[in-house]
């Protein structure tokens, strides 16, 4: 088959950031690089019909395969023996812990909440930006991040260390 011309400087040019927005969105490397796999292989399929920029069209493919691969499998919790251990204050691997209860929050965020801080806070887009990318309304976008804030700063894990307040 024909590569459509572009394509290929694009997926050279573009992988790495969307990679990173896929791992943004997954929390693993290997579900990341298949969700990249995916969303470029709809905008091969879709390449002639692009018009402009492709980054934003391949982003909102990006995100709706990472949501329609999201309703297919349960996420659910698994009971566990043990607790893991409290972080100490003095501890260096602090930072680290923070960055995971952080992880883990987002993680508990219903999937759109999370799609949208994962593209306003990481991928720095506007709210206009996020409301193509979603299909959705600017003011959806708003109501989206001001929820999913609000749930952080009520999250438990994180109040302790203040990370949000």
């Amino acid at each position: 088959m024909h590569t459509p011309d572009g394509f290929a400087d694009f997926v050279v040019s573009r992988s790495p950031r969307l990679l990173r927005t896929a791992f943004l969105l997954t929390r693993d490397w290997a579900l990341a690089e298949d969700l990249l796999q995916t969303a470029l292989a709809r905008a091969w399929e879709a390449w002639t019909r692009i018009d402009g920029d492709p980054e934003p069209y391949v982003r909102r493919i990006l995100v709706n395969a990472y949501a329609s691969a999201w309703r297919r499998r349960w996420r659910g919790e698994l009971p566990t023996a043990e607790l893991p251990e409290a972080a100490d204050a003095g501890d260096p691997q602090r930072e680290f812990d923070d960055r995971d209860r952080m992880w883990r929050a987002l993680g508990r965020l219903p999937r759109r909440q999370r799609a949208v801080l994962v593209l306003r806070y990481f991928e720095d887009l506007s709210e206009q930006e996020i409301a193509e990318a979603l299909g959705c309304s600017v003011g959806t976008v708003k109501s989206q991040a001001s929820r999913a804030m609000a749930k952080l700063r009520l999250d438990e894990t994180l109040a302790p260390e203040g990370m949000l307040r």
